[in-house]
Order: structure tokens, then sequence, then C-alpha cells
């Protein structure tokens, strides 16, 4: 394969590579503000400029600085096989000194209240790459805040003019409302008259933005970002399988952000998933289990809740609807359960939202478009491929029919959606048989239920959803649950044992018992430790690995699981001082 020197590092590449794509694969740090893979490259910011000395044919393949030794864009620059690249000469760092100063000259300082603190670019190479003072004496150029649409801020005197918001919404989404407005220092992003920044992605450009000019809203003043923890997601709400990082703190969500995968989302996320979690924390939120007494939901401990569900789920021929909010391990677990109480237990698949069509915008560097789902759910082809290979799967309608016509005496019912999902149809015809509900949030469906037990949302479980694409895809657990909720699978647990009976013992989760913060700058606290009756500890893994063992449909976690990656902790470079 062909090669290239940058930075003393040699590095082999593909015909038609940049410099700059090769330096951020193999981590050789070039400085860059407007230059993104998914966006066109304007070499604008002029920051990556470096000396490139190249073979010349013309004189025995000897290297000889290409263009007379004038600096060239990496960004902009195909590599060719040979070639020597320095962003780290005296003439390549006299440029990203001057780009450095030139960029700071109107820029505030108000690095402390401003929320890119932490995770900005022009922080981080102005430490790099700046100077130590600055020589501008006269006065700054102020420039206004502005709202550009629902989610997303501007203050316009930190912008540096990357444009890459204004590509975005050009390519990307094709919408175009964002233009440069002005000339010179008194340029500044704005949206056209009239038309808000507001299709279904625009709050991308959030992220896109390499300083503190645009900001969301709903995160604006919330937390600084170096308390935040990080924790990979999948996308939760619909069935797109879009791969995000979910950001929270002592227990809390708190933001969203697209996380890269070139074969499902590129490196986007729409706004529904952005800002779709605040049901997670909602005052509606289910707290403990709850059993019906002389007519009416009263608080219960579990292992009476328990004790009654049971006698419920006993009542009659079973039937289980699984949630397409669910995991494919909660899938099986609650097949599982069922099985043991009914060996004729019937399974179907919970209702699948679907509002209106798919949506597809360009995002012509990615070589596929963006596309909003318009199915709302994550894991519906998940949980009907295990329920298929766990005896059969009905859809709701069907179910519902059973239960008109009394084949039905008693019932698991999977909640865990987002918003209010049972319909008056649903709710005529579930009234036949006694019904066990296991969901997240107060609803029309606990008007049916005999018992009532509280379970958690996906920000608090881990386990695997499969996608449109048929893609399945691991995730991670981001916070404890809340208040005295479990998993669904630890729920399935819980119940197996008792079956067996097995006594459950008071002990912690296996995930974040407490939560407890000790880093520098933040005052260590924690949440009180709530030891709930528990069998056996839920591991999605040993299940993962039991669904695997039975073969035909199942066979496919065995390996056909993607795994997230791991986020490479960031070490500072800054040296600490002891005062």
């Amino acid at each position: 394969m062909p090669t290239i020197t940058i930075n003393g590092v040699r590095c082999e590449f593909t015909k038609g590579e940049r410099i700059i794509d090769i330096a951020n694969r193999e981590n050789v740090e070039i400085p860059q503000y407007c230059y993104h893979p998914g966006l066109s490259v304007p070499a604008q910011c002029r920051i990556c400029l470096a000396e490139v000395h190249a073979p010349n044919p013309r004189n025995d393949n000897k290297l000889e600085p290409m263009m007379g030794g004038k600096l060239l864009p990496t960004c902009a620059t195909d590599a060719a096989d040979g070639m020597v690249v320095y962003t780290n000469s005296p003439k390549s760092v006299a440029n990203q000194k001057a780009v450095m100063e030139y960029l700071l000259i109107n820029h505030p300082l108000d690095c402390p209240v401003c929320d890119q603190a932490g995770e900005c670019d022009l922080q981080d190479y102005s430490y790099k790459y700046g100077r130590s003072g600055s020589r501008f004496q006269e006065q700054k150029q102020k420039q206004p805040k502005k709202d550009l649409g629902d989610n997303v801020l501007i203050y316009s005197d930190r912008c540096i003019m990357c444009t890459r918001c204004v590509r975005f919404a050009r390519e990307v989404s094709g919408t175009g409302e964002l233009m440069i407005d002005g000339r010179g220092n008194k340029s500044q992003i704005d949206v056209f008259p009239g038309v808000a920044l507001n299709n279904e992605i625009a709050s991308n450009v959030i992220d896109l933005c390499p300083v503190g000019a645009l900001l969301d809203k709903d995160f604006l003043f919330a937390q600084r970002v170096w308390f935040l923890k990080t924790t990979p997601g999948i996308d939760p709400l619909t069935s797109s399988g879009d791969n995000i990082w979910i950001e929270h703190n002592q227990g809390k969500l708190y933001r969203f952000k697209p996380r890269e995968n070139a074969d499902i989302n590129t490196w986007w996320i729409s706004d529904e998933v952005r800002y779709g979690w605040k049901f997670v924390h909602a005052d509606n939120r289910l707290r403990t289990p709850m059993r019906r007494q002389h007519g009416s939901l009263i608080r219960a401990e579990w292992p009476i809740a328990y004790k009654q569900a049971l006698e419920t789920l006993r009542s009659g021929p079973l039937a289980v609807v699984v949630s397409p909010f669910l995991t494919c391990e909660e899938a099986y677990g609650l097949a599982k359960l069922a099985r043991r109480i009914d060996p004729a237990a019937r399974f179907a698949l919970g209702p699948v939202p679907v509002h209106g069509e798919d949506k597809s915008f360009p995002n012509p560097a990615a070589g596929k478009p963006f596309v909003a789902r318009a199915e709302k759910a994550p894991n519906a082809r998940g949980v009907r491929r295990v329920l298929e290979s766990m005896g059969g799967c009905t859809d709701f309608a069907t179910l519902l029919d059973h239960c008109r016509s009394g084949h039905i005496g008693s019932l698991l019912l999977t909640g865990n959606y987002p918003s209010e999902w049972m319909t008056d149809e649903a709710l005529e015809a579930l009234k036949q048989p006694h019904t066990v509900l296991i969901d997240t949030h107060s609803g029309y469906a606990e008007s049916l239920a005999d018992v009532v037990l509280a379970s958690g949302t996906f920000a608090e479980k881990a386990g695997t959803f499969e996608n449109c694409g048929h893609v399945l895809q691991a995730f991670g657990q981001a916070i404890p649950n809340q208040h005295e909720s479990k998993s669904e699978g630890q729920i399935v647990n819980d119940l197996l044992a008792v079956i067996s009976g097995e006594r459950l013992e008071e002990r912690p989760p296996a995930f974040g018992a407490a939560i407890v913060d000790d880093q520098p700058g933040q005052v260590a606290s924690a949440t009180d430790v709530v030891n709930l009756p528990r069998g056996p500890l839920f591991d999605e893994n040993a299940v993962r690995a039991e669904m695997a063992s039975q073969g035909g449909e199942l066979a496919v976690f065995s390996g056909g699981v993607v795994e997230p990656t791991a986020d490479e902790p960031v070490e500072s470079d800054m040296v600490m001082v002891e005062l």
C-alpha cells in the first residue's frame, strides 16, 4: 500500500484519502476547525496548513517542497505515495499562532460562563498553538445573541466563521435555513428572514460547532461538561438504531449526542431522539409496586406484590404481551417465565406506534441519506425474533380478539412506552383477563391491573435492540434504577426465584447502588442506597449466551451482536500545580 509520513509517523492509506483523514485515523493531531468528514471542504479556517514535501518524478523522485514551499491545507490536499508532511515545523507553527491570534481578536473572554468550556476546540488550540498573551489593544467587535430556532441559540461574538452549520443546512438536511450575513469582522451566521432552523435534524449544528457559538437551549447552564459521564447507547425511541452517547451525572440524564457509526446514522441523530429522553425523570414515574385491594391500587412491598402477581398469572390460560421497547434479553426472560407458569402460554408483540412516514435527508458525504424513522419503537423486530423462537408470536390486535372471546384468563402486560400507549379499544378488550402490569409510568393501563410492578426505562438497563435493518446492537446501562423500580429482567429473575421457593434477599443491584462522585472540584454526594428484595441479579451477557445456545433464530446472539466501542479517556496535557 502507498504510505505517507506525517510529523514523523509513517501511515498507510488508500488512494483518494486526504492528508487530514489519514492523520485523524492514525491519531496524529492536526488542528482543524472548518473540516468535518460529513461536510464539503472549504479550506476556510487555515489552521491545518502544513509543509508538504513530495517525490518529484522529474528529479529522480527526490523529495521537494510542493508549491515552492507554500503551506497547503491538509483538509483539501490528497495524499500521494512518499509524501512527507510537517505540521510541527517552524513555518507551520508560525501559521497556527497567527490563525489563533486572528480568531481571538474579537472573541470574548467568557470561558467561565460558556457552555462549551471543557470541550471547546478554541480553548484547546489556544493552549496548544496560541500565544501566551494578546497584542490586540483596540475595542473588540460586539455581535448579538439570537434565537435561530426552537432548540438552537447563537452567541455570534463567539463564532469563528468555520461555516460548518451553514454547510450542514445546505448539504445534509437540504433545508438551507442558514447563511453568512455581512462582511469582514461584521460577518455573522443568521437564518433567512422568516425561516427558523427547525428541521427534524437541525440540532446537529450544536455538535458541529467547534466553539461556544451554537448552544443547546435545553442544556444551557444545566451542567459543566467535565462532570458528565458518558455511556454508549442506542436510539430508544425509533426503529433507526442510531448510535448515541448518553451523558449523565449523579443518576440524572442531561443530554444525548450522536455516536459515529458509518453503517447506520453516520454522524447525526434526529431532534426527536436528542430531546426525547425527558420521560425518564417524569413526575408520573411509577415509584413502587402496587396491588389492588378493595378495588383500589395501593403501594405494596416487592415480596407481597410478587406473591399476588403469581396468583393472578395462574388464574387461567396465560398470555404475555411483550413491549417493543424491551430488550431482546428481557423478552427471552418473560417468555421463559411464562412457560414456567403455563407451558401453553401465548405470546404477542405489544403495539408498535407509527407516526407518518420515513423522512430522508441528503447527507451526500456519507453516500446515503440520513433517515428519520416513522416507526416509534426500538426493538419490535428483536422481540418478535425472540418470541417466534420461543413458540410463536402473534400481533396485538389478534391478542385483543382472543381476550374478547374469553380464551385468555390471565395476562402479563408490559409497557415501558415513553408516553400514553393504551387505547380505548384495547382497554375494553382487556377487561376480561386478570392482569399483571409491568410498566414505567402511570397511565390508563393501570385500571386493568390487579398488580402493577414498577420497571426501568432504557437508561436504567443494558441489553440488545434490533433495528429496522435487522442489526443487533448492544448498549450499556447509564444510570441506576429510579426510585424503587427494577428492570424487567430483574423482575423475571425475582419471580422465577419465588416459583422455585428461593428466598429473596435484600441487596443492592449490580449497577449503581450508590452514586458517588469525588472528582476534583466537585463535592462528593450519594443517593440513598435502597436494598430491595432480589433474586439472582440479572446479567444480560449470561442471558445472551443462554439464548445463543438455543440455536435457530437465536444463534445470532452468539457473535452477531454489535458491541459498543469504549470511549477512550482523554488525559489532560496541562501541568497541574499544587498550591
